[in-house]
């Protein structure tokens, strides 16, 4: 009959819309108001299944509502288990007690890498104004918390941490000022480029966080626009860089 075609595309809609939404929370890492995103669903249906009486119609989206605010609250609960973040860690004392702006508490960069990345961020920041700063760690064993007041971490400030742990190698917190220049889906590119785990288990963890850094460089020395940043940097001579990684391989 049409109430009951109508009873199941009604239940369909809300159904969609409640994976739909927690699809996209995951995803964002974000709290997506699902219910709101339902209710303007079960009002589409509501409208198209005329078919239906007004007691019809609101006993069905009475129900539905019901099951589906049932069925997202066990979603989210399996969803809050997925998404737990790690504990906070606090350890100055694996802060170097020099400064630096490269710190590599889980030994994947060679001291000549180090010293390679950490002239690369001295010319950025001193072209640019903005600050680079790499931490590479393996969780929990890390500084954590502490850098922020080592390095002064602020709103020109980009932090990148490489950490293998939960699967991704690359992670970034990018200050303010910095998220004003260049798109957030830049940092999403890169990652998915050296920092997935395919990658870095084949090259290894220092050539994702060597890449990384000069696809960085390269990216802040555009030229303002819409089209900065657009791209991602190939590895080393695979295409042309302004990074100095770049330059110093011939490029």
């Amino acid at each position: 009959s049409v109430a009951s075609d109508c009873s199941a595309d009604f239940l369909h809609s809300l159904i969609s819309a409640a994976v739909m939404a927690l699809s996209t929370a995951m995803s964002q890492r974000t709290r997506v108001p699902a219910s709101a995103k339902a209710a303007r669903h079960a009002q589409v249906k509501s409208v198209r299944c005329n078919a239906w009486s007004d007691d019809q119609s609101e006993n069905m989206m009475t129900r539905v509502a019901k099951a589906s605010t049932t069925g997202l609250l066990a979603l989210g609960l399996l969803a809050s288990g997925a998404m737990a973040r790690p504990e906070g860690v606090n350890r100055p004392e694996l802060l170097p007690k020099e400064q630096t702006p490269v710190i590599d508490v889980a030994g994947f960069l060679t001291p000549s890498e180090e010293k390679r990345i950490a002239t690369e961020i001295t010319a950025l920041e001193r072209d640019t104004g903005i600050k680079l700063r790499v931490l590479a760690q393996n969780y929990p064993e890390t500084p954590g918390l502490a850098i922020r007041e080592y390095w002064g971490v602020d709103d020109s400030t980009i932090v990148f941490v490489a950490d293998p742990t939960f699967g991704d190698i690359l992670n970034f917190n990018v200050g303010q000022g910095v998220d004003l220049e260049v798109p957030r889906s830049f940092w999403g590119r890169l990652a998915g480029q050296y920092g997935n785990k395919f990658y870095w288990q084949e090259k290894g963890e220092a050539q994702s966080i060597l890449n990384a850094v000069s696809a960085i460089d390269t990216c802040l020395r555009e030229e303002p626009g819409r089209f900065k940043c657009a791209k991602v940097q190939g590895e080393f001579g695979d295409k042309d860089s302004s990074g100095k990684f770049g330059s110093m391989f011939g490029q």
